[in-house]
Protein backbone atom coordinates (compact mmCIF):
# COMPACT_ATOMS: atom_id res chain seq x y z
CA UNK A 1 0.00 0.00 0.00
CA UNK A 2 0.79 3.65 -1.11
CA UNK A 3 0.48 6.57 1.63
CA UNK A 4 -0.99 9.02 -0.15
CA UNK A 5 -3.23 11.60 1.08
CA UNK A 6 -5.45 12.30 -1.80
CA UNK A 7 -5.21 11.66 -5.43
CA UNK A 8 -6.28 14.15 -8.19
CA UNK A 9 -6.62 13.28 -11.87
CA UNK A 10 -6.59 16.02 -14.14
CA UNK A 11 -9.09 15.81 -17.58
CA UNK A 12 -6.93 18.41 -19.78
CA UNK A 13 -3.57 20.73 -19.13
CA UNK A 14 -5.93 23.58 -18.14
CA UNK A 15 -7.43 21.56 -15.17
CA UNK A 16 -3.94 20.15 -14.43
CA UNK A 17 -2.96 23.89 -13.93
CA UNK A 18 -5.91 24.63 -11.95
CA UNK A 19 -5.23 22.07 -9.68
CA UNK A 20 -1.55 22.67 -9.06
CA UNK A 21 -3.04 25.90 -8.11
CA UNK A 22 -5.23 25.42 -6.13
CA UNK A 23 -3.04 22.60 -4.35
CA UNK A 24 -0.02 23.78 -4.57
CA UNK A 25 1.34 21.02 -1.86
CA UNK A 26 0.44 18.39 -4.39
CA UNK A 27 2.78 16.90 -6.51
CA UNK A 28 2.55 15.59 -9.71
CA UNK A 29 2.41 12.21 -11.23
CA UNK A 30 2.49 11.08 -14.46
CA UNK A 31 3.91 7.00 -14.84
CA UNK A 32 5.17 7.11 -11.21
CA UNK A 33 8.26 5.64 -11.71
CA UNK A 34 10.06 7.82 -9.32
CA UNK A 35 7.29 9.18 -7.68
CA UNK A 36 5.83 6.01 -6.25
CA UNK A 37 9.09 5.11 -4.83
CA UNK A 38 9.59 8.11 -3.60
CA UNK A 39 6.26 7.40 -1.30
CA UNK A 40 7.31 3.99 -0.45
CA UNK A 41 10.51 4.91 0.86
CA UNK A 42 8.88 7.36 3.10
CA UNK A 43 9.86 10.68 1.44
CA UNK A 44 6.82 11.73 0.35
CA UNK A 45 4.76 9.58 2.21
CA UNK A 46 0.93 11.09 3.21
CA UNK A 47 1.21 13.05 -0.17
CA UNK A 48 -1.37 15.06 -2.33
CA UNK A 49 -0.83 13.68 -6.32
CA UNK A 50 -2.43 15.34 -9.39
CA UNK A 51 -2.23 12.67 -12.19
CA UNK A 52 -1.69 13.74 -15.63
CA UNK A 53 -0.88 10.99 -17.25
CA UNK A 54 -4.50 10.30 -18.83
CA UNK A 55 -3.59 14.19 -20.67
CA UNK A 56 -3.26 12.46 -24.21
CA UNK A 57 -2.98 15.84 -25.40
CA UNK A 58 0.62 15.81 -24.08
CA UNK A 59 1.63 13.07 -25.21
CA UNK A 60 3.30 11.61 -28.39
CA UNK A 61 6.01 12.89 -30.84
CA UNK A 62 5.38 15.62 -33.88
CA UNK A 63 6.18 18.38 -35.90
CA UNK A 64 5.91 21.73 -35.19
CA UNK A 65 4.82 24.13 -38.49
CA UNK A 66 8.82 25.83 -37.85
CA UNK A 67 9.92 22.29 -37.59
CA UNK A 68 10.75 21.87 -34.43
CA UNK A 69 10.32 18.45 -33.12
CA UNK A 70 8.03 18.30 -30.12
CA UNK A 71 7.59 15.68 -27.62
CA UNK A 72 5.20 15.41 -25.26
CA UNK A 73 5.67 15.48 -21.62
CA UNK A 74 4.20 12.42 -20.54
CA UNK A 75 5.96 10.23 -23.87
CA UNK A 76 7.44 7.45 -22.32
CA UNK A 77 10.58 6.35 -22.78
CA UNK A 78 9.48 3.42 -25.01
CA UNK A 79 7.60 5.63 -27.28
CA UNK A 80 10.44 8.26 -27.88
CA UNK A 81 12.67 4.70 -28.52
CA UNK A 82 10.48 3.17 -31.22
CA UNK A 83 9.07 6.77 -32.74
CA UNK A 84 9.10 7.01 -36.59
CA UNK A 85 10.42 10.43 -36.52
CA UNK A 86 12.94 10.37 -33.76
CA UNK A 87 14.32 7.59 -35.91
CA UNK A 88 14.82 9.43 -38.41
CA UNK A 89 15.38 13.22 -37.03
CA UNK A 90 17.32 12.67 -34.31
CA UNK A 91 17.86 8.53 -33.28
CA UNK A 92 20.40 9.06 -30.63
CA UNK A 93 17.68 10.26 -28.41
CA UNK A 94 15.89 6.71 -28.76
CA UNK A 95 18.97 5.21 -28.16
CA UNK A 96 19.49 7.25 -24.69
CA UNK A 97 15.73 6.36 -24.07
CA UNK A 98 17.10 2.60 -24.51
CA UNK A 99 18.97 2.50 -21.71
CA UNK A 100 16.69 3.44 -19.23
CA UNK A 101 15.81 0.93 -16.58
CA UNK A 102 14.41 -1.92 -18.01
CA UNK A 103 11.47 -2.39 -20.35
CA UNK A 104 8.72 -2.01 -17.20
CA UNK A 105 10.26 1.28 -16.47
CA UNK A 106 10.64 2.57 -20.00
CA UNK A 107 7.08 1.37 -20.86
CA UNK A 108 5.71 3.66 -17.60
CA UNK A 109 8.21 6.50 -17.36
CA UNK A 110 7.67 9.83 -19.21
CA UNK A 111 10.40 12.31 -20.42
CA UNK A 112 8.45 14.96 -18.24
CA UNK A 113 8.95 12.80 -15.18
CA UNK A 114 12.53 12.50 -16.17
CA UNK A 115 13.66 16.11 -16.62
CA UNK A 116 11.54 17.57 -14.16
CA UNK A 117 13.26 15.32 -11.39
CA UNK A 118 16.43 17.51 -11.80
CA UNK A 119 18.25 14.12 -10.95
CA UNK A 120 22.13 14.53 -13.29
CA UNK A 121 21.80 11.01 -13.83
CA UNK A 122 18.61 10.93 -16.02
CA UNK A 123 19.74 9.07 -18.93
CA UNK A 124 17.80 11.71 -21.91
CA UNK A 125 19.23 14.65 -20.20
CA UNK A 126 22.10 14.51 -21.69
CA UNK A 127 21.51 14.15 -25.04
CA UNK A 128 18.67 16.75 -25.01
CA UNK A 129 21.05 19.49 -23.64
CA UNK A 130 23.68 18.63 -26.50
CA UNK A 131 20.93 19.59 -28.60
CA UNK A 132 19.79 22.48 -27.26
CA UNK A 133 16.30 21.19 -26.24
CA UNK A 134 13.65 23.76 -24.62
CA UNK A 135 11.10 22.87 -21.81
CA UNK A 136 7.43 24.20 -22.75
CA UNK A 137 5.17 24.79 -18.84
CA UNK A 138 2.27 25.84 -19.00
CA UNK A 139 0.58 28.03 -15.88
CA UNK A 140 -1.59 30.30 -14.53
CA UNK A 141 0.01 32.95 -16.79
CA UNK A 142 0.09 30.62 -20.02
CA UNK A 143 3.10 29.09 -22.03
CA UNK A 144 6.81 29.39 -21.22
CA UNK A 145 9.92 28.30 -23.07
CA UNK A 146 12.85 27.88 -20.78
CA UNK A 147 16.07 26.67 -22.36
CA UNK A 148 16.93 22.94 -21.03
CA UNK A 149 20.39 24.66 -19.60
CA UNK A 150 18.02 27.39 -17.22
CA UNK A 151 15.82 24.80 -16.46
CA UNK A 152 18.09 23.12 -13.95
CA UNK A 153 18.56 25.61 -11.20
CA UNK A 154 20.62 22.44 -8.34
CA UNK A 155 20.29 19.27 -7.38
CA UNK A 156 16.91 17.78 -7.73
CA UNK A 157 16.08 21.33 -8.22
CA UNK A 158 14.27 22.69 -11.19
CA UNK A 159 12.43 26.11 -12.60
CA UNK A 160 8.81 25.40 -12.23
CA UNK A 161 6.90 28.31 -11.28
CA UNK A 162 3.72 27.61 -9.00
CA UNK A 163 1.04 26.09 -11.34
CA UNK A 164 3.11 25.43 -13.56
CA UNK A 165 3.17 22.09 -15.24
CA UNK A 166 5.63 20.52 -18.11
CA UNK A 167 3.70 20.09 -21.11
CA UNK A 168 6.44 19.27 -24.08
CA UNK A 169 9.95 19.40 -24.69
CA UNK A 170 11.21 21.10 -28.08
CA UNK A 171 14.14 20.74 -30.03
CA UNK A 172 14.54 23.52 -32.87
CA UNK A 173 15.28 22.33 -36.32
CA UNK A 174 18.47 24.15 -36.10
CA UNK A 175 19.73 22.53 -33.19
CA UNK A 176 19.30 18.96 -34.94
CA UNK A 177 19.18 19.30 -38.80
CA UNK A 178 22.82 18.30 -40.06
CA UNK A 179 23.82 16.95 -37.05
CA UNK A 180 24.53 13.03 -36.15
CA UNK A 181 25.11 12.07 -32.48
CA UNK A 182 26.40 9.13 -30.20
CA UNK A 183 24.82 8.54 -26.88
CA UNK A 184 27.08 6.49 -24.20
CA UNK A 185 25.92 4.99 -20.48
CA UNK A 186 28.28 3.84 -18.31
CA UNK A 187 27.53 1.99 -15.35
CA UNK A 188 28.47 -1.33 -13.52
CA UNK A 189 25.36 -3.53 -15.59
CA UNK A 190 24.01 -3.40 -18.74
CA UNK A 191 20.28 -2.86 -17.60
CA UNK A 192 18.25 -1.74 -14.92
CA UNK A 193 21.27 0.24 -13.31
CA UNK A 194 21.93 4.42 -13.14
CA UNK A 195 24.55 5.44 -14.74
CA UNK A 196 27.93 6.12 -13.14
CA UNK A 197 28.23 8.89 -16.14
CA UNK A 198 27.03 9.21 -19.35
CA UNK A 199 27.85 11.27 -22.25
CA UNK A 200 26.19 12.98 -25.26
CA UNK A 201 27.37 14.57 -28.51
CA UNK A 202 26.00 15.76 -31.91
CA UNK A 203 28.64 16.93 -34.72
CA UNK A 204 27.81 19.19 -38.21
CA UNK A 205 30.69 18.22 -40.54
CA UNK A 206 31.57 20.47 -43.30
CA UNK A 207 30.12 19.34 -46.75
CA UNK A 208 33.67 17.21 -47.30
CA UNK A 209 33.85 15.51 -43.79
CA UNK A 210 37.21 17.09 -43.58
CA UNK A 211 35.88 19.84 -40.64
CA UNK A 212 33.77 19.64 -37.75
CA UNK A 213 31.96 23.08 -38.37
CA UNK A 214 29.74 22.41 -34.69
CA UNK A 215 29.84 19.93 -31.50
CA UNK A 216 27.72 20.11 -28.82
CA UNK A 217 28.73 17.56 -25.89
CA UNK A 218 27.04 17.31 -22.78
CA UNK A 219 27.35 14.86 -19.34
CA UNK A 220 25.61 13.24 -16.78
CA UNK A 221 27.03 13.03 -13.41
CA UNK A 222 29.46 15.08 -14.11
CA UNK A 223 28.23 18.03 -11.51
CA UNK A 224 25.04 18.49 -9.37
CA UNK A 225 22.93 18.98 -12.90
CA UNK A 226 23.35 17.60 -16.22
CA UNK A 227 25.59 19.93 -17.78
CA UNK A 228 27.24 20.99 -21.14
CA UNK A 229 31.09 21.47 -21.58
CA UNK A 230 31.54 24.03 -23.35
CA UNK A 231 35.32 24.27 -23.60
CA UNK A 232 35.40 21.06 -25.57
CA UNK A 233 32.76 22.35 -28.36
CA UNK A 234 35.17 25.77 -28.57
CA UNK A 235 38.28 23.26 -28.78
CA UNK A 236 36.98 21.68 -32.12
CA UNK A 237 34.92 24.07 -33.85
CA UNK A 238 36.02 24.79 -36.84
CA UNK A 239 38.86 22.11 -36.65
CA UNK A 240 40.09 19.60 -38.55
CA UNK A 241 38.66 15.68 -38.67
CA UNK A 242 41.86 14.15 -37.10
CA UNK A 243 43.51 12.35 -33.82
CA UNK A 244 44.46 15.21 -32.23
CA UNK A 245 41.01 17.33 -32.70
CA UNK A 246 39.82 14.46 -30.59
CA UNK A 247 42.00 14.82 -28.03
CA UNK A 248 41.61 18.71 -27.63
CA UNK A 249 38.22 17.52 -27.30
CA UNK A 250 38.51 14.89 -24.55
CA UNK A 251 41.05 17.67 -22.65
CA UNK A 252 38.70 20.31 -22.83
CA UNK A 253 35.46 18.38 -21.47
CA UNK A 254 37.51 17.64 -18.50
CA UNK A 255 38.16 21.37 -17.59
CA UNK A 256 34.80 21.53 -17.12
CA UNK A 257 33.22 18.58 -15.74
CA UNK A 258 33.26 18.03 -11.55
CA UNK A 259 32.12 14.88 -10.48
CA UNK A 260 31.29 13.53 -7.34
CA UNK A 261 32.93 10.23 -5.54
CA UNK A 262 29.79 8.56 -4.02
CA UNK A 263 29.57 4.48 -3.63
CA UNK A 264 29.26 4.12 -7.35
CA UNK A 265 32.35 5.70 -7.95
CA UNK A 266 35.35 7.80 -7.05
CA UNK A 267 35.98 11.51 -8.53
CA UNK A 268 38.69 10.40 -9.75
CA UNK A 269 37.30 7.34 -11.98
CA UNK A 270 34.90 9.10 -13.46
CA UNK A 271 36.60 11.75 -14.61
CA UNK A 272 39.00 9.29 -16.69
CA UNK A 273 36.08 7.52 -17.93
CA UNK A 274 34.38 10.95 -18.44
CA UNK A 275 37.81 11.93 -21.05
CA UNK A 276 37.19 8.59 -22.55
CA UNK A 277 33.46 9.04 -23.54
CA UNK A 278 33.88 12.23 -24.90
CA UNK A 279 36.45 10.54 -27.40
CA UNK A 280 34.55 7.50 -28.36
CA UNK A 281 31.41 9.28 -28.73
CA UNK A 282 32.98 11.85 -30.92
CA UNK A 283 34.77 9.15 -33.07
CA UNK A 284 31.24 7.58 -33.01
CA UNK A 285 29.36 10.77 -34.17
CA UNK A 286 32.16 11.90 -36.67
CA UNK A 287 31.53 8.09 -38.17
CA UNK A 288 27.75 8.81 -38.22
CA UNK A 289 28.47 12.01 -40.07
CA UNK A 290 29.90 10.00 -42.68
CA UNK A 291 33.46 11.32 -41.68
CA UNK A 292 36.68 9.38 -41.08
CA UNK A 293 39.22 9.92 -38.07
Amino acid sequence: MYDINHLYEAASVEDAVRLRTENPQAVIISGGSDVLISIRAGGLAGCDLISIFGLDEIRGVSLDDDGSIRIGAVTSFTEIEQDPLIRELIPVLGEAAGTVGGPQVRNIGTIGGNTCNGVTSADTASTLLAHDAVMELTGPEGVRLVPLVDFYLGAKKVDIRPGEIATAVLIRPESYRGYHGSYIKYAMRDAMDIATSGCSVNVKLSADKKTIEDARISYGVAGPVPLRTRSAEEAVRGKEVSADTIESFAAGALEDVNPRTSWRATKEFRLHIQGELARRCLIESIRRAGGNV
